[in-house]
């Protein structure tokens, strides 16, 4: 067993994020000089604001990278019909590589219709059954960005993954699932925790790797940590008591602060606390966030490679 590290290491999302992003602005201009512009579309239904701010951010990464990107706002009243033909469009489409639908959608659309609607070939955000299968036999493919965010993370950070111990708390279509798979492809020895798994902690204290993923504040606490572990916290939880803002960050000025300013401090999936016990943790916010763009723009200069037969590298 690894001897527990006295000053955990901080896993810096926000920097590994910019180092993917160059990577990709490299790849666009080699596409470019191929006479190839990558294009992604992004459908964002209604007036959500919070929905509006992470289309903004990636229609304008998309300009930094290099990437073409056009940003469809139809109506909170339109029909699934109408999505649909929307989305056939966007599928005919030869300058559009990458199709994203910005979730949630209003009640009454069929979301689950329209992301099996989107061609595999164009699906960035890796939802498709099919590129779901693609990732489960290890064939070439499209796969969610958070997920794929938590493989670069570790790699880059040279953490090991062959052979480790890994526990994913959480077990979502979108990050629990894929999570698994991609570790499971990696060679490490994955366990699948959920709500009602019985004995929690027995489970977590095995892990060397643990990703939490269940959408509830401080959920993961400091008993249920082993010592040295390496922590990926993917929740982002919005904190809106005082108590519970002192429960989690005692005697931190500066969340105390924000508090104060905003009404609200955001905490992961697990209790801050257990950081102090962990060999390495990704920060909340500054940890797996801030990779989700970055990997969109990755999967949507792989999806106009493969779509063309250009290939892909490592990648």
């Amino acid at each position: 067993m690894e001897e527990m590290t006295t000053t955990p290491r901080v896993l810096d999302g926000v920097a590994i994020a910019a180092e993917i992003k160059a990577e990709v602005g490299t790849e666009v201009q080699q596409l470019v000089a191929r006479g190839v512009v990558p294009g992604l579309a992004v459908i964002l239904v209604g007036e959500v604001p919070a929905s509006q701010i992470y289309v903004r951010s990636k229609v304008k990464t998309c300009g930094e990278l290099g990437i073409y990107s056009e940003m469809l706002t139809p109506p909170e009243s339109i029909t699934t019909d109408e999505m649909l033909a929307l989305v056939a469009a966007l599928n005919a489409r030869e300058d559009i590589d990458g199709i994203l639908i910005q979730l949630p959608l209003p009640k009454h659309v069929d979301t689950k219709r329209l992301l099996e609607a989107v061609s595999p070939d164009k699906d960035v955000d890796g939802f498709h059954p099919v590129n779901a299968g693609r990732l489960q036999s290890g064939q070439p493919g499209l796969t969610p960005c958070t997920p794929a965010g938590i493989i670069e993370i570790l790699k880059r950070s040279k953490l090991p993954i062959t052979g480790q111990n890994a526990v994913i708390v959480g077990r979502s279509d979108i990050v629990g699932k894929p999570a698994a798979m991609m570790l499971l492809n990696e060679s490490a020895t994955v366990t699948v925790c959920h709500s009602k798994t019985r004995d929690l902690p027995k489970f977590t204290r095995e892990a060397d790797l643990l990703v939490a993923a269940i959408g509830r504040p401080g959920y993961v606490t400091v008993e249920m940590v082993k010592p040295g572990a390496t922590l990926i916290d993917v929740g982002i939880n919005r904190v809106t008591d005082a108590a519970e803002v002192e429960n989690f960050f005692p005697g931190d000025a500066v969340r105390a602060a924000t508090f104060a300013k905003r009404g609200s401090v955001v905490v992961g999936d697990i209790h801050p606390a257990a950081f102090a016990r962990s060999g390495a943790y990704t920060p909340v916010p500054g940890g797996v966030g801030a990779l989700t763009i970055a990997m969109l723009m990755h999967n949507t200069v792989k999806a106009a490679k493969l779509r063309r037969g250009i290939s892909t590298g490592k990648s």
